[in-house]
């Protein structure tokens, strides 16, 4: 038999994840500017867009850490910031290729995505086993 509850695992990781996504959010809506300071690029003409973005990373966060209540229950808004996780290196390779993206962009991949693929994925396989389970056994 499987077990069906969500590991204590889930919650730290999900709890984890908001808390990361909101202090990164934040940082981005009150400190438009800094990551391209660090980076050594060329400052936004347009900081209202990544503030946005900001915005919506945040937003992530408050999912997430609503979603660590239940990991198992909440599994979609893990499997929804998981394909962000993946589209958002998809995106940043297509517009580095054309030119359209320096390179110091890569940095935010690290911690924003590339991070948490192996414990959300592990999340998102152990549901995958759960309801394989129920529905075949």
């Amino acid at each position: 038999m499987i077990e069906t509850t969500s590991p204590p695992w889930m919650r730290t990781v999900l709890r984890a994840a908001a808390i990361y996504n909101i202090l990164w959010g934040a940082w981005a809506v009150l400190f438009p500017q800094h990551f391209w300071e660090l980076v050594g690029m060329e400052p936004m003409t347009h900081p209202l867009v990544w503030q946005g973005m900001g915005m919506v990373i945040g937003v992530y966060g408050l999912g997430y850490w609503w979603a660590s209540y239940d990991p198992m229950r909440h599994w979609p808004i893990v499997a929804v910031g998981m394909l962000g996780k993946i589209f958002g290196p998809i995106g940043f390779a297509m517009n580095y290729l054309t030119g359209d993206v320096p390179f110091g962009f890569f940095y935010t991949l690290i911690t924003n995505d590339f991070l948490w693929w192996v414990p959300f994925g592990l999340i998102l396989w152990r549901v995958h086993k759960v309801y394989r389970w129920r529905l075949t056994g």
